[in-house]
């Protein structure tokens, strides 16, 4: 398993090698500036809305598993609410939340680049999250079916402790880092779509110019179309 997690990594560092030597060789200095500048912002995003969906994944899931448990109407409200986030396609939400973020910006209640890079990874987070905490039910339900729960519950270990750190941290590792590398590649296929979107003027409210500059904002100029 180390073997080829190592050959993936040397794969990835070869290709961002490779590409570093063509934006040396075929772009001017200022050019390789803003595509560097976008790179990071895009990564950076990226990671922020792993965490985000991590976070509301993790919480999301440990309230809906207490809440099955105890049957109270709670669960069925909040599975009601979670189904309407389902129901919004990703790339819609995205684009409101831009909207919004953007009307932030234009009203100057959020000035900070760092904060709207923020905003604009916790608005993606709102639609992504689901895939975590549905992987995170899947795995407690299927633990429960163990022996080994019963097991330790009877030894008076606390559900919590089982469900937290035997079940998600020792057991689901592997799972949750895969579903991690999902997220990373959603989200940055969702900033460069609606990045598109917004190039072509379905939205009259936003603007690459409010926002900072990521890869699909650079993609989106006119001149990156017509090298395209």
């Amino acid at each position: 398993m180390k073997t080829a997690d190592g050959r993936w990594l040397a794969l990835w560092l070869s290709v961002l090698a490779i590409l570093s030597l063509w934006l040396l060789l075929f772009l001017n200095g200022p050019s390789r500036v803003l595509v560097y500048k976008g790179f990071l912002n895009s990564a950076l995003i990226c990671t922020l809305v792993i965490f985000f969906s991590m976070v509301l994944g993790w919480a999301t899931a440990i309230i809906m598993h207490y809440l099955q448990k105890s049957k109270t109407p709670l669960y069925l409200l909040f599975t009601f609410l979670l189904n309407i986030i389902r129901s919004i396609p990703q790339i819609i939400g995205v684009l409101f939340g831009y909207v919004i973020i953007t009307s932030l910006v234009l009203k100057g209640i959020v000035l900070s680049p760092v904060i709207v890079s923020i905003l604009m990874a916790f608005s993606m987070s709102i639609f992504i999250f689901n895939e975590i905490s549905d992987l995170i039910l899947e795995r407690i339900a299927y633990y429960r079916k163990l022996d080994f729960f019963d097991a330790m519950r009877v030894c008076g270990i606390s559900e919590w402790h089982i469900v937290n750190s035997d079940i998600i941290l020792k057991n689901s590792r592997i799972h949750l880092i895969n579903k991690m590398i999902s997220v990373f590649g959603a989200a940055l296929f969702l900033q460069c779509s609606v990045d598109f979107i917004i190039s072509v003027g379905l939205s009259t409210q936003v603007s690459s110019l409010n926002l900072p500059s990521t890869l699909g904002s650079l993609l989106a100029k006119v001149d990156s179309k017509q090298d395209i």
